[in-house]
């Protein structure tokens, strides 16, 4: 699947992601690839990336992988994230289910800034709700 162009990511309306500026990329390999340019809005005082925004970006990598992978929507139930560098700049956020079971599925993330350093990284675990698509 390509970069989607309409808004959404990956074929989801998320206004909050709207919102912060994340970005679809990609899917590759049964991994989802999102992009945040950052800004001022995005900070915190130190002038680096809020953890707030980096904990959005790694969830929205991890959720929107679990949702294609059960085929429905899913919410977060749990999310364990580590803060390893101060982000600045574009950063890119990878997703991908780990375990995916018929009730939960099981997810990493990452991110990285565009030298490649790791800026957060999460696991988190996800419930499909709704109808199958």
């Amino acid at each position: 699947m390509d970069r989607a162009d309409d808004g959404t990511i990956y074929g989801a309306d998320i206004p909050f992601a709207r919102l912060c500026g994340i970005e679809a990329l990609e899917v590759v390999e049964g991994r989802t690839r999102l992009r945040l340019a950052l800004g001022p809005q995005h900070g915190n005082n130190l002038g680096i990336a809020h953890g707030g925004i980096l904990c959005t970006l790694l969830d929205i990598a991890m959720g929107t992988v679990a949702r294609l992978t059960a085929g429905r929507p899913v919410v977060t139930l749990d999310m364990q994230t580590r803060f390893l560098s101060p982000g600045h700049g574009v950063l890119l956020a990878e997703g991908r289910v780990t375990r995916a079971g018929q009730s939960i599925l099981f997810c990493d993330a990452e991110i990285r800034d565009e030298a490649g350093r790791v800026v957060a990284t999460a696991t988190g675990v996800f419930k499909p709700v709704g109808v199958k698509a």
